[in-house]
């Protein structure tokens, strides 16, 4: 026991969370969205990457060392209202609609938007502040896409 205590006081300080500005933010949510039916798939991950670099101008590995923060991220700060606020302060509204667009995109990436995928997008969406005629104007332009 006094090992495991001596061990515990000598281990490196973790690294600190990065800050959620709002390619964090983002990331995480996109992460939160692809892992919310306990299901964290490889097309999902690919999917994640894309948006994050097209998005933000990034190489890959940019948007998967942004992806692996936000997994992080996700891991430890529970709370879906705080990354979605940073998005809803800092991002003009037009753009949060193709947020959402993205988020659709990672919750269909494997062929399959889950029950619990399609409330995880729900409530990103309303903390978003996203007005229900939008959603679903998207949503109907996603549809008459072949």
């Amino acid at each position: 026991m006094f090992r495991e205590l001596v061990a515990r006081l000598t281990q490196p300080a973790p690294e600190p969370l990065p800050e959620a500005d709002v390619p964090h933010a983002l990331a995480a949510l996109l992460v939160r969205v692809a892992k919310s039916d306990q299901v964290y798939r490889v097309e999902e991950i690919a999917r994640i990457d894309r948006s994050l670099a097209a998005r933000f101008g990034l190489d890959p590995v940019a948007a998967a060392k942004l992806r692996a923060e936000a997994e992080r991220l996700d891991h430890e700060l529970p709370e879906t209202d705080r990354f979605a606020a940073v998005l809803r302060d800092c991002v003009p509204y037009a753009e949060r609609l193709g947020i959402l667009e993205a988020l659709r995109e990672v919750m269909m990436a494997d062929g399959v938007a889950a029950s619990e995928q399609q409330a995880a997008v729900a409530a990103i969406e309303a903390a978003l502040g996203i007005a229900e005629y939008d959603s679903a104007a998207l949503r109907d332009s996603a549809r008459s896409i072949p």
